[in-house]
């Protein structure tokens, strides 16, 4: 018998929802929120009740009985650092949710509607790898700041995803392999798997390693001290060039590598060299993580959006592929990673992580 789950993955101004039995697609759908109805709530939990009524809505009207559901899953939200797994919506870990334990965020209300939306028809509900993933060796936590430790925040959910999906299609075991996983997105994070770990890993919000279609990545701090002192932006401004305005936003007015090609086809040489210096920034965060697993690589894995841009990726390849062989899985599937995320201790695979 097929177990049938329901994913919920909010975002800001949506709630993607998938619908699945085992690992097959039944349907998805993205409820979209417009800046109106977001506007009207004073917090991010004030949106649990308008959304569930529109996921509950949308069912009905797609002729789902929500009873007919063995498990319900939402994406992880700012918690505090856990290990990588799938985990039961303890109480605990809901209360954590609800007060945005390292920030409010619309993913946080994953968990809160799964829970409640099980809870309503005595199934389980499940998180599976937060982007506050944290499996950091001690050493890597070092910044030289003692009041500014390095910190783990970067897209665990698709990169725990393709490395296990890497381990299975190769033979092996996730908890046996040494892999570096290079996710590129709007952010970009590369992270060194170690034995089933991901032992260090560039902070893909702000403040580590390469930068990325809006994010600023690390930056001179000295200049960045300067910027901030000089009287002529707010802290919010600041931030803002960081995060969001960053990156290619910065250089090139564009978040979209697609767009970025057709500046090079044009002709553009400036948007070119844009790019070059993404790839170099990229490699050499390869290069920081294989030296973190001691050289000792047995696959670079490449995901994400911009891992569609087959230039990218061999040139990328070109400087980096000495060290160990490329595999690439382009875009992510997060609906498929919590859906699995949910399989593996629904069939026994793995046991729920405890928050």
């Amino acid at each position: 018998m097929a177990i049938k789950s329901l994913i919920i993955n909010p975002g800001s101004t949506s709630t993607k929802l998938g619908v699945f039995e085992d690992e097959t697609l039944v349907f998805e759908e993205t409820l979209r929120h417009s800046t109106e109805e977001i506007s009207q709530y004073a917090s991010i939990f004030d949106q649990k009740d308008f959304r569930k009524n529109l996921i509950l809505e949308f069912l009905e009207k797609k002729g789902v009985d929500v009873k007919t559901f063995n498990v319900i899953v939402g994406r992880g939200g700012l918690l505090k650092p856990i290990p990588g797994g799938t985990y039961a919506v303890t109480d605990d870990l809901l209360e954590d949710l609800k007060i945005g334990k390292q920030g409010q965020h619309a993913s946080n209300l994953g968990g809160v509607l799964a829970r409640e939306i099980a809870d309503t028809i005595g199934v389980p509900s499940y998180i599976v790898d937060p982007v506050v993933v944290d499996e950091l060796i001690p050493i890597a936590r070092y910044s030289g700041v003692p009041e500014l430790p390095r910190i783990s925040i970067f897209h665990a959910l698709n990169q725990k995803a393709v490395a296990k999906r890497y381990a299975k299609e190769s033979g092996k075991a996730y908890t046996d392999l040494n892999l570096i996983v290079v996710h590129m997105g709007g952010g970009v994070s590369v992270g060194a798997h170690e034995k089933g770990k991901v032992v260090d890993v560039f902070n893909a919000l702000d403040g580590d390693g390469a930068f990325s279609p809006e994010r600023a990545g690390a930056v001179p701090a000295g200049g960045l001290i300067d910027m901030c002192f000089s009287g002529e932006y707010t802290k919010a401004q600041v931030y803002k060039k960081i995060v969001g305005n960053g990156g290619f936003n910065a250089y090139l007015n564009t978040n979209d590598m697609r767009d970025v090609g057709k500046m090079i086809a044009d002709g553009d040489e400036h948007a070119n060299e844009v790019r070059e210096a993404f790839i170099l920034q990229v490699a050499k965060d390869i290069g920081s993580m294989a030296c973190v697993l001691n050289g000792k690589v047995d696959q670079i894995v490449v995901t994400g959006g911009i891992a569609y841009n087959k230039d990218v990726v061999e040139k990328i390849q070109e400087r980096a592929g000495f060290i160990a062989p490329f595999t690439v899985y382009p875009g992510e599937d997060e609906l498929l990673a919590l859906t699995q995320g949910a399989l593996r201790v629904m069939n026994g695979e793995e046991e729920a992580m405890k928050y």
